[in-house]
This record gives structure tokens, sequence and C-alpha cells, in this order.
């Protein structure tokens, strides 16, 4: 079975090649589950990531906004969604919200059936086995890391690189883990991994640290 994973540096909506890949993998008539923290006027931002998709033809959506939605729901939404979409904001509650309770499991049966599973800034943050956390990302203003949802392994994401110019916070990650590939991923931009391999990006800039120079990876 392969397995379908788009992780964004930033926040919505889809880069256009990937948003076709994705409804390619999704193309079913069951509807896409867009799990997201909620805040005030979500209504609003959801069109952000939607549209993209509707262009292509996708219609039905499942709207989880949490924590208000109750687990039932979302892991009931999610076993009948034809994909998977984990939005953007703090990634602390994503990792409260998702990682640290049953919606995980769900989400990992379903990325192994094959269904496609899109992470936006926080959602891609939390994809990995470990989700690493820049001081710019909390509250703290300390590198943080603990248990992602583990659809890819051995592998360190750090998004709004460029942006929040995160060299170091990369460094840091990969001094930690030493063992893993590391990517950081710029706002605009998409890495799609295949069975857990990098398979292609879309956008403005991919990077890596190796021997301890950061590489644009074209």
């Amino acid at each position: 079975m392969y397995k379908h994973l788009f992780l964004f540096g930033g926040s919505p909506p889809f880069t256009l090649n990937m948003a076709k890949q994705f409804v390619i993998k999704a193309s079913t008539n069951d509807s896409v589950s867009i799990l997201f923290v909620e805040r005030d006027g979500w209504e609003q931002y959801m069109p952000r990531y939607t549209q993209a998709l509707e262009d292509l033809g996708l219609n039905g959506f499942y709207y989880l906004p949490l924590p208000s939605t109750p687990i039932e729901k979302v892991v009931d939404c999610l076993k009948n969604s034809s994909g998977i979409i984990i939005g953007g904001g703090d990634t602390n509650l994503y990792a409260d919200y998702i990682v640290e309770t049953s919606i995980s499991n769900t989400i990992k049966e379903r990325y192994d059936l094959g269904i496609p599973v899109a992470g936006f800034s926080a959602g891609a943050l939390i994809s990995p086995e470990f989700c690493i956390i820049s001081p710019k990302d909390n509250e703290q203003n300390e590198f943080q890391f603990r248990k992602g949802l583990g659809l890819i392994s051995d592998v360190l994401i750090a998004v709004h690189f460029t942006q929040c110019n995160d060299e170091t916070h990369l460094r840091n990650s990969v001094n930690k883990f030493n063992n893993h590939l590391n990517y950081g991923i710029d706002e605009n931009t998409c890495v799609y991994f295949l069975n857990g391999h990098l398979e292609s990006i879309e956008g403005k800039g991919v990077y890596s640290l190796e021997n301890d120079i950061i590489r644009k990876i074209n």
C-alpha cells in the first residue's frame, strides 16, 4: 500500500501541483477531514484549505475544530474520509489535542491504508516520529521536542524556515537527533513523502544541513 504525506512549511493554500496530487490520491466519493485548533472566525478561514481542492473537483469536507469536537466524532469522520488535512497554529496545542489522544491512532491507520495526509506548519511538525518545536514557536522561547504522529521516521522538520531565519533551530535539532534526515521548509512550499521517503518538492525552498552546511535541495 502506498503512503502519501504532504508537509507544508507554512499556512494554506495548497501549492498547485501538490493540490492535484492530493486530489488524485483522495479521488473517492468520501469527504476530506480537516483537523484544526479552534479559533474565532475559523469558518471564514476554511476556504484557504479547501479552495484549491474544490477547483479540482473535491467538494466534501468534514470540519473538525478541536477540542470542541468530541473525539468519537473525529474518529468516525476520519474513518470515513478519503483524505486528512491537519492545520496550522500553536504546535503544542496540536500535539495535545491530536497526538496525545486516540485520534492519532486513527490517523496512522488511515495513512497506512493509503489515505493521503497533508500537514500545514504545526500539522507538518506533528507528523514525524518526533515533533521538534522552535523557540520561536512556543511561549517558553525554548527548543522543545515531544512525541509526534509517527507517519515518518528518522526525519526532522522545521517550518517557516527562511522566513523565521531558523537555521540555528535546525542545527540544534540535528545535534539532538544526529542520525535523522532533516528538512527546513519555507512558506508556500510542500515536501511530498511517498512511503516515508522524499519524492518531490514544490515551492520556494527546502533546505537540509549536511556536513555542517545548510544546502538548498533542488
